[in-house]
C-alpha cells in the first residue's frame, strides 16, 4: 500500500507542477488586461482572451517539453511500482 500511496503523492506533485505555471501566468496576464481596460473604460469582454490565449500557448510552447518528461518519469515509475502495488492488493 506505501507504493500505491508514494505514487499517488507523485502524481498529485506532478499535476500541480503541470497546472500552477500556467494558471499563475493567464491569472497575471487577466489581471493586467483588466487594469488596462479599467484605465482606457474599453470594456470588450473578448478582448482578455486574446492574451490570456497566447500567454497559455507560449507557456506551453516553452515548458510542454519538461512537462512531457515529468509524465514520462511517473509513468515510467508506475510501471516500475506495478508489481509492488499488485502484490499489497
Amino acid at each position: 500500500m506505501e507504493a500505491l500511496a508514494g505514487t499517488i503523492r507523485e502524481a498529485l506533485i506532478v499535476a500541480a507542477a503541470l497546472c500552477f505555471p500556467v494558471l499563475i501566468v493567464a491569472t497575471i496576464v487577466g489581471t493586467a488586461v483588466a487594469v488596462l481596460q479599467a484605465a482606457t473604460q474599453v470594456q470588450e469582454q473578448t478582448l482578455v482572451l486574446l492574451p490570456k490565449m497566447l500567454a497559455v500557448a507560449a507557456m506551453l510552447a516553452l515548458f510542454g517539453g519538461l512537462g512531457l518528461g515529468l509524465c514520462a518519469a511517473l509513468f515510467r515509475d508506475g510501471v516500475e511500482r506495478l508489481p509492488v502495488i499488485v502484490r499489497a492488493v
